[in-house]
C-alpha cells in the first residue's frame, strides 16, 4: 500500500526525455560561470524513465481522495466537479502566453474575457460595478472591507464596528479586525437566523457595516434580509454578503435585489474552477453604484469599443493584487458561464437544493437536526446521537474513508454540537447520493453495534488514522540520501 520515492526507485543512467542536437557551439561551463558557482557533485536527482515516473504518480493520486475518485460532500467548500474543457482551453497560447506588462492594445482579448466576464458577475449579483483582483475570497472580504472603510472616511466618520453573527465563517472577524474594527457578534435566533432584536440592539452610528453570508452556514436562507437591510440602512450602515454560498442563489435570487451594498464571489468555488491546496483562486468584489469610486485600481473599462485600465480614480482603496489578478481562473469562471448561460446557472442551483435536500430526508432518522427547516444547498446534522455511545464526529469523518468517501465538513459551524455540514453539489447524480446515504446510514448502525470500529477508523486507506496535532507540529518532509 505504500509507494517508494523517486529517489529510491531510481536507477543510474535511465531518463525519460532526449534533448535534440546543439544547434549552437559547444562551450565548457567552466568558461562561462566563475567557479565558485560551479557544482562540485552530483545532483542527486533521480534516474527513471518517463513510464516509471508517470507510473509513480498516477500510483500516488490513487492512494489520495480526489474529486474524480469520488465524492466530495464538503459542506461551506463547494467542492464540485470541474469540466476538463476549462483545462482543455485555459492551455491556449494565447492565454498562457501573455505577459501583465503588455500594452492594452496588444491584449484586447484577455482584457475582453476579464470585462465580459466582469460584466457577468454584476449581472448574476444585481451589483454595478466590480474589481477582479482579488485572489481568494478571503483577499475579497478584505477588498470589500477596505472599500466600505473608505466609503465612510469620504463620509467624514471611518466608524468602529462590524457586526457579523455567530454562524460566519472565520474569515469574516479575521477580515473586520485586520482592517482595523471592533468586532460585535450576534447570536442566532431559535431558527438558525439573524436575531433581529439583538441586531437592533447593536445598531447606531458607529456601526460600519453587517457581514452576512445568505444562506448562511447552517444552509438557512436568511429570510428576513429585505428588513437588516433597512435597519442598516436606517443607521448609514453597509450590508455585506460573503459570497462563498452563491451557488445556492445564482440565477434565482441576486444579492444586490434583497439590499446588499458588496459581495465578493468565490470563482474557485461557485463558478467550477479547482480549488484547495491553496490556490489558485479568485474572489472579485462587486458594490453598488455608491461604492464605485473607490474600487481598487485599474478597473476595466470599455471606451470606443476598446478596453482599458481605467486609473483615474481618486478616491479608490489603491491596488490589493500585483498586476489584474489570477487571470486563468478568470478565464475558467468566464467558460463556464457561457457554457451554461442563464438558465444552465438557474438549473445548477435548483439541482444543488434538491440534491441537498434530498440528503436531509434520507438521514434525518439517522442523525440529530438542530434547525429544522428547509435548507438550500447544504444541510447541518449533529452528531451528538452518536457521540452518546461513544463516536464523536471525527469518528464517522473517518470511517466514511472506508467507504470510499470523503468527509464532509466536521465541528463547523462552530453553533452546533458535533457538527456534519453536508453539501452534495448539482454535479452528483442519485445513484452517488445514495452510495452516500447508505454508507452514512450504516456507519449510524455501527455507532449503535460495534462503536469501537467506528472508532478505529479507517482501516481500509493506505495509512491508517493519524495523530494530526502531531504531525502538524512535526512535518519531515525531507529526503536524506543514505550515501
Amino acid at each position: 500500500m505504500s509507494e517508494p520515492l523517486l529517489f529510491e526507485i531510481s536507477s543510474g543512467n535511465r531518463k525519460g526525455f532526449s534533448l535534440p542536437p546543439m544547434d549552437v557551439p559547444e562551450k565548457d561551463l567552466a568558461n562561462l560561470i566563475p567557479e565558485k558557482f560551479l557544482r562540485k557533485n552530483d545532483t542527486g536527482l533521480p534516474e527513471l524513465s518517463e513510464l516509471d515516473v508517470i507510473r509513480h504518480f498516477v500510483r500516488l493520486s490513487n492512494l489520495n481522495h480526489h474529486i474524480e475518485k469520488g465524492f466530495y460532500p464538503l459542506g461551506s467548500c463547494t467542492m464540485k466537479y470541474n469540466p476538463v474543457i476549462n483545462e482543455l482551453l485555459v492551455n491556449n497560447d494565447g492565454l498562457t502566453g501573455l505577459h501583465p506588462f503588455q500594452d492594452e492594445e496588444t491584449a484586447q482579448g484577455a482584457m475582453q474575457i476579464m470585462g465580459e466576464l466582469g460584466d457577468y458577475l454584476c449581472e448574476i449579483s444585481g451589483m454595478d460595478s466590480i474589481t477582479m483582483q482579488p485572489c481568494a475570497g478571503a483577499h475579497g472580504e478584505l477588498t470589500g472591507i477596505k472599500i466600505i472603510r473608505a466609503y465612510h472616511e469620504s463620509k467624514g466618520n471611518p466608524r468602529k464596528k462590524i457586526i457579523l453573527p455567530d454562524s460566519s465563517h472565520g474569515t469574516n472577524p479575521a477580515t473586520a479586525a485586520i482592517s482595523g474594527y471592533e468586532i460585535v457578534q450576534i447570536k442566532s435566533n431559535k431558527e438558525g437566523l439573524v436575531d433581529l432584536d439583538e441586531l437592533k440592539s447593536h445598531l447606531d452610528d458607529e456601526v460600519a457595516a453587517f457581514m452576512l453570508t445568505n444562506p448562511n452556514t447552517l444552509g438557512l436562507f436568511e429570510s428576513q434580509v429585505v428588513e437588516i437591510s433597512k435597519m442598516l440602512k436606517d443607521v448609514g450602515a453597509l450590508l455585506y454578503m460573503d459570497g462563498a454560498n452563491l451557488n445556492a442563489l445564482f440565477g434565482v435570487v441576486r444579492p444586490g435585489d434583497m439590499g446588499f451594498d458588496v459581495v465578493h464571489f468565490n470563482l474557485h468555488k461557485t463558478f467550477a474552477t479547482p480549488h484547495g491546496g491553496g490556490g489558485p483562486g479568485s474572489g472579485p468584489v462587486a458594490v453598488k453604484e455608491s461604492l464605485k469610486e473607490f474600487l481598487p485600481v485599474p478597473v476595466i473599462v470599455k471606451k470606443d469599443s476598446k478596453y482599458v485600465f481605467d486609473f483615474d480614480r481618486p478616491k479608490t482603496i489603491g491596488k490589493i493584487q500585483g498586476f489584474y489578478g489570477n487571470f486563468l481562473v478568470m478565464v475558467k469562471a468566464y467558460i463556464y458561464i457561457r457554457m451554461l448561460g442563464s438558465k444552465g446557472l438557474k438549473n445548477v442551483t435548483k439541482n444543488a437544493i434538491l440534491n441537498a435536500n434530498y440528503i436531509l430526508k434520507s438521514l434525518e432518522k439517522y442523525y440529530d437536526l438542530p434547525y429544522k427547516r428547509t435548507p438550500m444547498h447544504e444541510c447541518v446534522f449533529s452528531g451528538d446521537r452518536q457521540k452518546e455511545k461513544g463516536v464523536k464526529t471525527l469518528d464517522i469523518a473517518k470511517r466514511l474513508l472506508d467507504y470510499g468517501i470523503h468527509a464532509p465538513t466536521v465541528y463547523f459551524p462552530l453553533i452546533v454540537h458535533e457538527a456534519l455540514m453536508i453539501e452534495p453539489t448539482e454535479t452528483e447524480s442519485k445513484e452517488t447520493l445514495d452510495n452516500f446515504i447508505d454508507a452514512m446510514i450504516s456507519i449510524a448502525k455501527e455507532a449503535e453495534e460495534n462503536p469501537e470500529l467506528v472508532k478505529s477508523a479507517p482501516v481500509k486507506t493506505p495509512v491508517s488514522r493519524l495523530d494530526e496535532g502531531l504531525a502538524a507540529r512535526n512535518l519531515n518532509v525531507r529526503y536524506e540520501r543514505k550515501d
